[in-house]
């Protein structure tokens, strides 16, 4: 039997996802640079401190309608925001943009064994090879000088980061349909940056200057950060989770691409690293789907005719 061919036609909703990925690439420079001038948690909780703003100005009337469901929703979605996004930052501070980029891509094959975990779905064939080749390309990018069988512990924060943003994808998608957009946003950006100030308290970050150059990247990237989640929670209505992860595949890829024009040079076992994990992301998730033989559309045809 042969394999049905893959269609790659995209929807509007897609094209979006696809060119917020590429900026979003670039971000882990800027964030890359605000952590030479803050602490990460204070950075992450002003930076969606902006984006709450940013969404809560042009949301005024809409949020009058706020319901119990998107309350609960955007503290949860919140959360996992909170987490992801201030563990990728704190990563940062010792390991390079692009290897950052690509051990956070490590959420797309991360997803089916949450879902396993969490809901008892077992992972496909598939799933299970690009975790794999998800898993062996993160040790060859991340083992310090050479150790293949030792992670760092700016990798570590970083990994413990993309399961955080795994968590985000699936509650995402657990209520897209269900909630207003632009309110559930508003709700998750700023319970992002209320937890990210409050981990200030037991991390012992203290309030750093606040310098033009750190209020200017935190206003950038919180509005950024605004389009991007508002994009993200209406284009997830009718794209599945399996099509947007595909699409997110692209964030490291870009994030590398800027790294070396910006003078990152990753040694090659690093970038056979990231490879293996683009490569782990996409095969997790392929669905393999059998075509029916000439013979039996034939006989299906000759049934519909009778």
């Amino acid at each position: 039997m042969s394999l049905s061919r893959y269609a790659f036609s995209v929807k509007p909703q897609e094209a979006l996802l696809i060119l917020i990925t590429m900026f979003w690439g670039g971000t882990f420079l800027a964030v890359q640079y605000a952590v030479t001038m803050s602490g990460p948690f204070f950075f992450v909780g002003l930076r969606f401190a902006t984006a709450a703003l940013a969404v809560g100005m042009l949301s005024v009337n809409i949020l009058r309608g706020l319901t119990w469901l998107e309350v609960k929703a955007g503290v949860v979605i919140g959360v996992a925001i909170a987490l992801g996004y201030s563990l990728q930052t704190w990563g940062l501070q010792s390991i390079s943009s692009s290897k950052s980029a690509f051990i956070t891509a490590m959420y797309v094959p991360l997803v089916p064994l949450l879902q396993w975990l969490c809901l008892g779905r077992l992972p496909g064939l598939m799933s299970c090879v690009g975790i794999a080749l998800a898993f062996t390309g993160l040790l060859f990018l991340a083992g310090p000088e050479g150790n293949l069988l030792a992670l760092g512990e700016g990798e570590i924060i970083t990994l413990a980061s993309a399961l955080a943003i795994a968590a985000e994808i699936i509650l995402i998608s657990a209520w897209a349909g269900k909630v207003n957009v632009r309110r559930v946003t508003v709700v998750q950006l700023l319970t992002a940056s209320l937890v990210s100030f409050a981990a200030m308290v037991p991390a012992g970050e203290a309030i750093p200057s606040l310098t033009t150059g750190l209020l200017l990247v935190a206003l950038g990237l919180g509005i950024f950060s605004a389009i991007i989640q508002v994009v993200m929670n209406w284009a997830q209505r009718s794209v599945s989770p399996t099509r947007a992860t595909v699409i997110y595949t692209g964030e490291p890829v870009w994030a590398g691409i800027f790294g070396r024009i910006a003078g990152e040079r990753l040694p090659l076992l690093a970038l056979l690293g990231g490879a293996l994990i683009v490569l782990g992301v996409l095969v997790s998730e392929l669905k393999l789907k059998k075509r029916k033989t000439s013979s039996a559309a034939a006989a299906t045809e000759a049934e519909q005719e009778s």
